[in-house]
């Protein structure tokens, strides 16, 4: 099961607007940064993580942007981010990714993204009814800073793209759908359960597209330009705004184990609720059981 910090249930629910309001500015800040490096990338110090895991001082910069903005409004929350890490602690904790798409961005393809959620952890209040019972996804931003596109939710609000609400695609077979999806790149340990997948997907949809930002493949699947949407071997950080935009938009965005309560493990599987559940049907088999934690 996911890591939950144990928050305490409080009379007085999180105030969602102020937390969306600082992700939305913190997003500015990192992509502001992104950009300032655009035109001089041959000027990046690229550092190596592990194979095909690049890191630049672009990352790192837009990163510390994102938490100082973040630390001086909601100090009260934890904070897990890609390149410096954190803890999950108090009634909520930030998932920072601050170069969503590092490899588009260092090759000047302008497909990348400032993702941003808050997760409220189980027992907390985000309204006038009961606490949580699981860690849920409250707060998501996911920012491209290329086409100025700023798509955002609130749990149990709604989700927009530039301040006009979106919904998920109406398509409801997977013949007629466009699909997203990302390939293994780092870690290929799972490569044996995915390739089976995309070439299901290749001969049974519309199409299969992979751009490479897994938070812009949630967002536009959010907003209906893709039916639906899965990978594998993610990051939490990667996934968990386009979670709640998923879900807002009137979608389904869960974990492909069925597990978790947010696609915390990386195994993301989302869509419109007929493709999405025609994509968990053609995964099914191929998928390895995730072992009991």
């Amino acid at each position: 099961m996911q890591p939950s910090a144990q928050a305490t249930s409080s009379h007085t629910p999180l105030d969602l607007c102020a937390a969306l309001d600082a992700a939305v500015n913190a997003a500015h800040a990192g992509a502001a940064i992104l950009q300032s490096y655009a035109h001089h990338r041959a000027d990046l110090v690229i550092d190596r993580k592990a194979r095909n895991d690049l890191v630049s001082q672009a990352d790192r910069e837009a990163e510390a942007a994102v938490i100082q903005e973040l630390r001086e409004r909601t100090p009260q929350y934890g904070i897990v981010a890609e390149e410096t890490g954190g803890k999950v602690e108090g009634a909520a904790t930030w998932y920072i990714d601050p170069l969503d798409g590092t490899t588009n961005f260092l090759h000047g393809i302008p497909h990348y993204a400032v993702s941003i959620a808050l997760i409220a952890h189980a027992g907390t209040r985000v309204d006038a009814g009961a606490p949580l019972a699981v860690d849920t996804p409250v707060v998501g931003v996911v920012y491209d800073p290329s086409r100025e596109e700023l798509f955002n939710a609130i749990h149990g609000v709604g989700a927009w793209l530039n301040g006009h609400r979106i919904a998920c695609s109406r398509t409801q077979t997977l013949d007629d759908a466009v699909l997203a999806t990302g390939f293994p790149f780092r870690d290929f340990s799972f490569a044996q359960q995915y390739m089976p997948t995309l070439n299901d997907a290749i001969n049974l949809t519309r199409g299969v597209r992979r751009l490479g930002a897994a938070a812009l493949d949630l967002a536009w699947t959010a907003a209906g330009r893709y039916d639906g949407y899965w990978e594998m071997g993610l990051a939490p950080w990667d996934v968990a705004a386009g979670t709640l935009i998923v879900r807002e938009a009137g979608g389904v965005a869960e974990d492909m184990h069925g597990v978790d309560s947010w696609p915390i493990g990386g195994y993301v599987v989302s869509g419109n609720k007929a493709i999405a559940a025609a994509l968990k049907a053609m995964i099914a088999p191929h998928l390895v059981k995730k072992p009991a934690s």
